[in-house]
């Protein structure tokens, strides 16, 4: 600890916080090369902090672990939690139990869907917050954070921001140079002990000296002491490395001796080290290696039999590598286990094994780990080192491994075993469920690949026909993922004439028919259509597979507009039994196409109950990205057409957070940003819709699928609203040439008619006259009130005056009965505006009020009040502001100079400002009231 005063000053100050009254959280990172007295800084925390009371959970990263995933965050929380009874860790872990027991190694990975990463990661928070609220203060240390796996670094990295947000003091220690991409946050975070991080730097001449003349003595001469320092360069482990030398050969601390400190400290590293090791006895020597092999917390009997050493020569070897200052810990308690002196040592000697016989020794650690029982796992990542070999055995271990580790959350792990085992390589008649395997591992992180592996499983000879669908239909999904949507339709079309099995063959049609119904490219939609109304109509829902046919019924007569009976018919066939979003072999496009037909039907309640149950099985199933993303998001536009937005922009806002960390410009993703920017328009805040658009480049080229709202349309409306009339109208003309010859025009799925013809008004009223005309009619087709109001609406809009009230009133009377609570408050405005009637405004003020539509509420009360009419009870303008001085404050934010003296000195008083200032303090006040 010479010369660490300044971080050990900031260690305790971040105790006596952590400890304090407010129990202050910090994260503390300390950087150095090797060598500079990282983990006895460390060492010293983890003292400190028992001192301190606190509970303190330790983990060390290491360089032959970094393949064994979540290797760190085990050392962390299993101790924790270890030993106790199945019983009471389903009562702490709670529904996280089956999502993150295995990966911490607490129980086998149950059958079904694995978790996705990020589903993972947020268990992995969640038990990690719940032992420090339950176990307060606590003290985190990781030393050599560049070694730990990429799953545990990359979970901790993202939960260091939280450490000062809770009793928690995160320590970690890391070489600059060797820390991951994806561990940035240790190196950057800013937090209440200072700068980040602490970077350790050598030792001075002084501090050599003073550890010289504490090991060998007082007399230790100033000129023995310099060349110390100068041949460690200060580096603390080697000045003590070298002192215990110094000691141990019994050198005089004399001038005359200095000259031979180089060699000694040569004796330290390299090949020094090597030659001091090979001194001590070939026995002695492979248990060494065998020992650099495992890595860390070694135990004595595991290494014996990896370097094929009976017991007591272990023992003895162990005993001369701990005098050697090689090896530390106990050699006789095995399960205490064996550590090197310094990561350093343990470094140089594995690297320093020659190569066949490195690869051999792992092949040796890799059968001790198995015979040990220690599961394939812990196997895996020795077999990794090794060269193929046409070994089954090597093949079936890495299977099994990769089997555990895509089941526990790791795929990464999974697709770097199942790549091993490929070259291993595997049996003939085993190559192909190989392929498969690996296409499943690396499905959605690495989709060229995943392509790859599958198209060449289906070159295989084999004559299992469940894996074969199983190869097309992973390899329909991955390529509909990408954005391939023609290539997953024509994967599956070329296998199905060779499907002799009935029910598989009607298992790929209704995959087929899933992709064919997302893709806007589609070149025969209405063909498609006919072929699936055929099937569909003649199918009873006797089993999954024909339910999902009959989903897929239901949303293909929504996008064509038949009439909602129908489409309601075919959804209720579908649901007439179990109906998972979360089956481990299907997609959740169906069960969600089924629940979003009740919205566009006017039922969505019922369509809210559906995703209610839908999120809660992918938050069961530990699927915390796409999956839920897609869920809130969808929720929210549900919301939206109900006209609850203050409501749908949480949810909305909630799935953006969930895109976000699953990848922008991502399927999920273009859902979040149309749904939020819809909602934001629908509430009056243009500009922030317009910002969120650019911050997310929500601009062209639009995904190739057809979703829900249709990404075009929604930017359209959003350049429409700024007024952007011909921009929005070639986009419009796109959609339009896009969807109409797909034979999807239902204006209740996609308005974009009634919006071209909003854009067309002014230039060419006819076309704009005809086009809501016949959105009209296709509303009154399909049968939902909300579609048709909204469409009469708009009609209205374009319609020369004499018709406008009669179509306003036929709007105002359906979406009166309809959950269409937003297009009610717009259209009763537009009514109340074209008849001068107060009852109809104030009916607006308070719909759109209730509707959390601030624009167009301030937009009814506005006219209201230069119509005479009084205020709405509970407006904005409500409190603080009489009714007539809202219309004053009004007039002169719109520049009318006639408004001035001291009434208006005095609305300006009150609202904080001048009468520059009014327009914005206008809008803060109508956001304050509500």
């Amino acid at each position: 600890m010479l010369e660490r005063e300044t971080e050990l000053a900031t260690v305790d100050e971040a105790l006596e916080l952590l400890t304090g009254p407010d129990a202050d959280g910090a994260l503390l990172a300390f950087s150095g090369p090797a060598g500079l007295g990282k983990t006895t800084l460390l060492a010293e925390v983890r003292r400190r902090s028992h001192a301190k009371a606190c509970t303190v959970l330790a983990a060390r990263g290491g360089e032959q672990e970094q393949n064994q995933p979540f290797h760190v965050a085990r050392q962390l929380i299993q101790p924790q939690l270890a030993g106790a009874p199945d019983e009471e860790l389903r009562a702490v872990l709670g529904s996280w139990y089956s999502i993150v027991g295995p990966a911490l190694g607490l129980c086998a990975p149950e059958q079904g869907p694995p978790p996705d990463p990020q589903g993972l990661r947020d268990g992995l928070d969640w038990v990690l917050t719940h032992l420090i609220v339950q176990r307060a203060p606590v003290a985190l240390v990781l030393d050599d954070a560049h070694w730990a796996d990429p799953e545990s670094l990359g979970w901790l990295a993202a939960f260091a921001p939280r450490a000062e947000h809770l009793p928690l003091l995160l320590v970690v220690a890391y070489r600059p140079d060797e820390l991951p991409a994806h561990a940035e946050a240790f190196r950057t975070l800013p937090g209440r002990a200072g700068h980040r991080p602490l970077t350790l730097a050598p030792l001075t001449e002084d501090a050599v000296c003073t550890l010289v003349r504490e090991a060998v003595g007082g007399h230790a001469d100033a000129a023995f002491c310099r060349e110390a320092w100068a041949v460690t360069t200060g580096n603390p482990f080697e000045a003590v490395e070298l002192t215990a030398k110094v000691r141990d050969k019994g050198l005089a601390p004399t001038s005359a001796s200095a000259p031979l400190l180089r060699d000694l400290a040569a004796a330290q590293r390299g090949s020094g080290l090597v030659a001091r090791l090979h001194s001590l006895g070939p026995s002695t020597v492979r248990f060494a290696w065998a020992c650099a092999v495992l890595g860390t917390a070694i135990p004595q009997d595991l290494a014996a039999r990896v370097a094929g050493l009976g017991t007591e020569e272990a023992v003895v070897a162990t005993g001369r590598l701990r005098d050697a200052r090689i090896l530390s810990g106990s050699g006789e308690q095995t399960q205490e286990g064996l550590e090197f002196v310094h990561p350093l040592i343990a470094t140089g000697i594995h690297r320093a094994i020659p190569d066949a016989l490195r690869v051999a020794l792992h092949g040796n650690a890799a059968a001790a780990v198995i015979d040990a029982g220690l599961g394939p796992c812990a196997a895996a990542r020795h077999l990794l080192e090794t060269h193929p070999e046409s070994d089954p055995w090597v093949v079936r271990t890495l299977r099994e491994a990769a089997a555990e580790n895509l089941r526990a959350g790791a795929p990464e792990a999974a697709r770097r075993q199942l790549a091993r085992a490929l070259r291993e390589p595997p049996d003939f008649d085993e190559r192909a469920a190989l392929l498969y395997e690996l296409g499943c591992a690396s499905l959605l992180t690495e989709p060229a690949n995943t392509v790859n592996h599958l198209r060449a499983a289906l070159a295989e000879p084999f004559d299992d026909p469940a894996l074969r669908q199983g190869i097309v239909i992973r390899l329909a999904q991955v390529l509909a993922h990408s954005d391939r949507l023609a290539e997953a339709s024509e994967s599956l079309a070329r296998e199905i004439p060779h499907t002799h099995d009935v029910r598989a063959r009607l298992r790929l049609q209704s995959e087929q028919f899933m992709w064919d119904a997302f893709n806007a490219a589609e070149p025969d939609s209405p063909a498609r259509s006919r072929r699936l109304a055929r099937l569909a109509d003649r199918l009873t829902g006797r089993d999954l597979t024909e339910r999902y046919v009959i989903g897929l019924r239901a949303w293909d007569a929504c996008l064509r507009g038949e009439p909602v009976d129908v489409v309601l018919h075919h959804a209720r066939r579908a649901l007439a039994a179990e109906f998972s979003w979360a089956y481990e072999d299907r997609g959740f496009e169906v069960p969600v196409l089924t629940a979003m037909v009740h919205m566009y039907a006017d039922r969505p309640g019922r369509a809210e109950e559906l995703f209610e149950a839908g999120t809660a099985e992918f938050e069961r199933q530990g699927w915390r990205g796409a999956h839920l993303s897609f869920a809130y998001s969808l929720r929210a536009y549900i919301r939206y057409r109900r006209g609850r937005l203050a409501e749908a922009e949480e949810l909305a806002r909630a799935g953006l957070r969930l895109a976000e960390r699953v990848g922008r410009r991502t399927p999920v993703h273009w859902y979040a940003i149309a749904i939020l920017v819809t909602t934001l328009l629908a509430r009056g805040r243009v500009d922030e819709a317009w910002e969120l658009a650019e911050e997310h480049e929500y601009e062209e080229p639009f995904p190739a699928a057809v979703v829900f709202p249709d990404s075009q349309t929604v930017y359209a409306e959003l350049l429409l609203a700024r007024g952007q009339k011909r921009a929005a109208m070639t986009e419009l003309d796109s959609v339009d040439r896009r969807l109409t010859r797909r034979g999807i025009q239902n204006p209740s799925w996609c308005p974009w008619q009634l919006h071209l013809a909003r854009a067309l008004a002014a230039d060419d009223p006819a076309r704009a006259r005809a086009l809501a005309d016949d959105a009209v009619r296709r509303a009154r087709a399909f049968g939902a009130p909300s579609g048709i109001g909204q469409a009469l609406r708009v009609a209205a809009e374009v319609a020369p005056p004499r018709d406008r009230v009669a179509l306003l009133t036929e709007a105002v009377s359906l979406l009166s009965a309809s959950p269409a609570g937003y297009e009610l408050a717009v259209a009763l405005a537009a009514l109340g505006t074209e008849l001068g009637d107060t009852e109809l405004l104030t009916r607006a003020a308070v719909t759109a009020r209730d509707c959390g539509a601030d624009g167009l509420e301030r937009s009814a009360v506005d006219t209201l009040l230069s119509l005479g009419g009084g205020v709405p009870c509970g407006s904005t303008w409500q409190d603080g502001l009489t009714a007539q001085e809202a219309g004053l404050a009004r007039q002169a934010a719109d520049g009318d100079p006639a408004v001035s003296g001291p009434e208006l000195s005095s609305i300006c008083r009150k609202l904080g400002t001048d009468r520059t200032g009014l327009p914005e303090a206008l809008e803060a006040f109508a956001r304050s009231s509500r």
